[in-house]
C-alpha cells in the first residue's frame, strides 16, 4: 500500500515509492513527483511518461541541511503545476523530514507562512516532523529568502 498524505488539494507528501506502486500512483494523476532521496534515484518507471519526476538529491542530517537552492528548485518546478490546477507529490524515505521541508517551502511559495505550513503538514501527516531543529531552521530560512525575493520582485 502506498504511504501518501493529502496536505491540500494540490499537495501530497509521502514515503519512498517503489516501481510496484506505479499503477496506484498513475491512478492518482500527479502532474509532478518530487523525490528528495539523495542516496538513490527514483525507480526508472517514474522517469517515463505519464510521470514527470524531479529528483532533488538531499540527505537528512544536520551536517548536510537542505540548501535554499534545492528548496527553490522544487518550488519553482511545483508552482506552475499548482497554478494550472495540477497536483504535486513530494516524497522521501520516511515522509518525515526532507519531503516535509520541501512541502513547507511549496506552501510558503503559495502564500502561507512557515508556521501555517508546519501546522498544515503536521495535521495532514502524523509522522511529519518539521519541528526537528535542523529542518525547522531550513524552513524558516526559506521563508526569509522567499519574502526577500518576493519583495524585490514587487519593486521591479
Amino acid at each position: 500500500m502506498i504511504d501518501i498524505s493529502k496536505v491540500t488539494d494540490y499537495l501530497y507528501v509521502g514515503s519512498r515509492i517503489g516501481k510496484e506502486q506505479a499503477d496506484e500512483l498513475q491512478a492518482l494523476n500527479f502532474n509532478l513527483i518530487i523525490s528528495m532521496i539523495g542516496q538513490m534515484p527514483p525507480d526508472e518507471i517514474y522517469t517515463l511518461p505519464p510521470f514527470k519526476t524531479l529528483w532533488i538529491k538531499t540527505y537528512d542530517t544536520f551536517f548536510t541541511p537542505i540548501s535554499i537552492k534545492k528548496l527553490l528548485n522544487g518550488v519553482e518546478a511545483a508552482l506552475p503545476i499548482i497554478q494550472n490546477k495540477g497536483k504535486v507529490l513530494v516524497f522521501c524515505m520516511q515522509g518525515r523530514h526532507r519531503s516535509i521541508a520541501m512541502a513547507a517551502a511549496i506552501l510558503i511559495g503559495m502564500g502561507h507562512t512557515s508556521d501555517q505550513a508546519i501546522n498544515l503538514l503536521t495535521t495532514a501527516r502524523k509522522v511529519a516532523d518539521p519541528r526537528m531543529w535542523y529542518i525547522r531552521i531550513q524552513i524558516k530560512a526559506f521563508e526569509k529568502y522567499w519574502e526577500k525575493k518576493s519583495w524585490l520582485w514587487k519593486r521591479k
